[in-house]
């Protein structure tokens, strides 16, 4: 094993010392809890979301104005612990409620569920809203349903964006499973990730080998076969997300995301593949992002993300934020 690392027990903490020594300005690092919050906390509703560490930059990259007020870091993709979570409503909670956007996983769904019964025994207002966006899968023994991926980065923005104006957590709560409503997912990975701790990877893909359909922790996916062209791939998964959900002459948001391994340069070659389907079939790309940003360690690979737009979720997305990981728009 290859890493930049001191103690494999101690990434996480050291990676939010790090993050907050780049970002002081702006964000704050609460030790013991794992927590990076926004420094200058408005009197609005609160924005937290979080979950199991490596999939940098989520969740703590989206922390800043109009996204995120908080990020709850778990171990490696472990879900982080309730008094995580409850310290993190307690710093952000200004008196117009907390909205938790949660990844369906069962421990991230039990954790922060029970930190928002404890905050509601307190007399806090707290919303949550699941995201599970990956069309892979309708089940797993990782979830219940499906998981939350990548889809997640723009329901922050969402979310974000809604309570930034002013709006109540009824409507953030609203705009925000407006955009889960909208969202689908899809990944591939050609090789498997190397959880600090352990030293090797979990499994092993053979060299001409991916896995379509793979979760961002290694879940299994639907289907193993010889290495694709840029192009296949791309029709791959983009028609199992258009099989789940019509987009037919809508404009959208695409998302083409790795998975923490993958040269950018490969990236831009799927997304020229995946914008000339779209184009084909009539669907208008409105935002067009491409990069890292729901990564599962050291996995090479990809995931693609298609948001259905209206005129709200438009204006929502294109409102400014000034995040570590998405600076303006």
């Amino acid at each position: 094993m290859k890493k930049i690392i001191n103690n494999p027990n101690d990434v996480v903490k050291e990676a939010l010392e790090g993050m907050q020594m780049a970002y002081k300005d702006k964000l704050e690092y609460v030790p013991g809890f794992e927590l990076i919050v926004r420094k200058e906390l408005k009197n609005k509703v609160g924005i937290i979301s979080g979950g199991g560490s490596g999939h940098e930059p989520l969740h703590a990259g989206y922390v800043g104005e109009g996204m995120l007020d908080a990020a709850v870091a778990g171990n490696i993709f472990s879900s982080p612990s309730p008094d995580r979570i409850s310290e993190a409503i307690e710093r952000v909670d200004k008196g117009e409620g907390v909205l938790l956007v949660i990844k369906n996983y069962s421990g991230d769904i039990m954790n922060f569920g029970l930190s928002k019964d404890m905050a509601e025994a307190d007399d806090k207002k707290v919303a949550t809203v699941i995201v599970k966006d990956d069309v892979a899968v309708e089940d797993s023994t990782y979830s219940t349903g499906r998981r939350g991926i990548a889809g997640t980065v723009f329901v922050h923005k969402i979310a974000g964006a809604m309570a930034e104006k002013g709006a109540s957590l009824e409507e953030v709560e609203r705009a925000a499973n407006k955009a889960i409503a909208n969202i689908r997912s899809m990944g591939m990975a050609m090789s498997a990730c190397t959880l600090p701790a352990v030293g090797k990877p979990g499994f092993v893909l053979a060299e001409n080998e991916m896995e379509v359909g793979m979760g961002i922790h290694g879940e299994p996916g639907i289907e193993r076969t010889s290495i694709k062209s840029a192009k296949e791939t791309a029709k791959i998964l983009l028609e199992k997300i258009l099989k789940d959900y019509d987009y037919s002459n809508s404009e959208v948001a695409l998302l083409v995301n790795g998975l923490g391994a993958t040269p950018l340069m490969e990236l831009y070659i799927l997304n020229r593949e995946v914008c000339n389907l779209l184009e084909e079939k009539n669907i208008k790309v409105y935002k067009n992002m491409v990069g890292n940003y729901t990564t599962a360690l050291d996995m090479s690979g990809c995931s693609l993300t298609l948001m259905k737009l209206d005129n709200e979720l438009k204006e929502l997305l294109d409102a400014p934020c000034d995040t570590p990981a998405w600076k303006n728009c």
